[in-house]
């Protein structure tokens, strides 16, 4: 099991047959980590919450490469704030709950600049935008699942989307119960 240990500042591989704290190994250290996700090769990725940045670590790598902000804390396409969770697919491209710009971003591999998939557009709770997003998946066809922390909801935006849709929270509920209440009536 890894785990992402924030108020430690660091992340311990802790082996699952014995739960001794003697038996925890340290695999990074000096990291602010928030959001943690392992590829198929066993690569780690690992958002920063401090340094504005997401890194990726190989296999015996000791220094991790920067995969995603690491340009300061800011709100441009090379840049992140607060980064949260993170999302990685096959082609490792990585996906990242922008928490501080209230939006979610995409980081093809090997780019030097991401592409923003959903929010951006100032913290609200109108469908263009999100607040405080968190965590997220993507499934197969690009379509991104997103904890939007500040409006209470899940919230789905489709691959090229200007908008997204209400899966579930507070809109969800209300338009359920107002189309409810319309048949009744």
């Amino acid at each position: 099991m890894i785990i992402c240990d924030y108020g430690n500042r660091r992340v311990v591989r802790w082996p699952l047959e014995n739960q001794q704290d003697k038996d925890k190994q340290i695999i990074i250290e000096n990291i602010q980590c928030w959001g943690l996700m392992m590829n198929e090769n066993g690569d780690l990725f690992v958002s920063d919450f401090e340094k504005h940045e997401v890194k990726r670590w190989r296999k015996g790598e000791k220094e991790g490469t920067i995969v995603a902000g690491g340009n300061g804390q800011g709100d441009k396409l090379n840049q992140l704030n607060f980064p949260t969770f993170i999302f990685v697919d096959r082609q490792d491209t990585v996906y990242v709950s922008d928490h501080g710009n209230n939006r979610v971003m995409k980081w093809m591999d090997g780019s030097k600049e991401g592409i923003v998939v959903a929010g951006g557009q100032g913290k609200g709770n109108s469908l263009k935008q999100l607040s405080s997003p968190m965590g997220l998946i993507v499934n197969e066809v690009g379509d991104v699942y997103i904890a939007d922390s500040g409006n209470a909801r899940i919230i789905c935006w489709s691959l090229g989307s200007k908008e997204g849709r209400v899966i579930v929270g507070r809109h969800w509920i209300l338009s359920k119960i107002l189309r409810t209440f319309r048949t009744f009536t």
